[in-house]
């Protein structure tokens, strides 16, 4: 799908000026999640080098105007468009979501007073975080470059990360881990959640690249042999 859009915004300054905003908002939001995991899981302190709130709101607006350009330049082009505008549109509310959760997750390094130890699950929450880093950085190339062969690779290498996630949160709520402080438990379990969702807006982002607009977010169909 995202072939598609590249084609029409190569040739219109309205779509090149949104597909170029949402690139931006992929690399915000990237720095944005780099930052916040690090003060919480490396850091005894809770001081950010970059103001992230600032950084939201900048997320915030080129949402919006991202969706003003795709509306403007559909009012122009008429329905025969109507498809790549819309996952442009639908991009961006995933992107402002990654946002959102980046945030939560700077509260969390703002009320846990020390670095955030994951307990027996230190060494499954390390691997899930490389997960999540992972996705990012790859998600990044495959949605910049509309590389298929990429983002399907991707999908099919993590689809064990959701269900890891469910197993880690699941176990925190039947107090498994003794070793944990109230407080400690609590900020891990919205930690995996946020962790969680901005993994699912990320897979939302590269499924894009190989879905057409009503199966963004879901499975790639196996494409027909012969």
């Amino acid at each position: 799908m995202i072939k598609e859009i590249l084609s029409v915004f190569q040739s219109d300054s309205l779509m090149e000026r949104a597909f170029n905003k949402s690139f931006e908002m992929l690399d915000i939001t990237n720095q944005m999640f780099k930052e916040s995991r690090k003060v919480l899981r490396e850091s005894d302190s809770n001081e950010f080098a970059n103001d992230i709130n600032e950084q939201d709101a900048k997320i915030n607006k080129f949402q919006r105007e991202v969706r003003k350009d795709v509306f403007n330049h559909l009012a122009m082009s008429g329905n025969e468009e109507l498809p790549s505008g819309m996952v442009l549109a639908s991009i961006v509310i995933d992107l402002e979501r990654i946002g959102d959760f980046t945030k939560n997750i700077v509260e969390i390094a703002q009320n846990h007073p020390q670095r955030l130890h994951a307990g027996e699950f230190e060494d499954e929450l390390i691997t899930l975080e490389r997960a999540v880093e992972d996705s990012f950085g790859r998600t990044i190339y495959c949605f910049k470059n509309s590389d298929e062969k990429a983002a399907l690779n991707l999908l099919r290498e993590y689809k064990w990360v959701s269900k890891s996630f469910d197993a880690k949160i699941q176990s925190l709520m039947r107090g498994e881990d003794t070793t944990l402080t109230i407080g400690s438990a609590v900020a891990l379990a919205i930690y995996l959640r946020a962790l969680k969702r901005i993994f699912s807006h990320l897979r939302n982002v590269t499924s894009s690249v190989v879905n057409p607009f009503h199966r963004i977010g879901f499975k790639p169909k196996k494409r027909k042999k012969g």
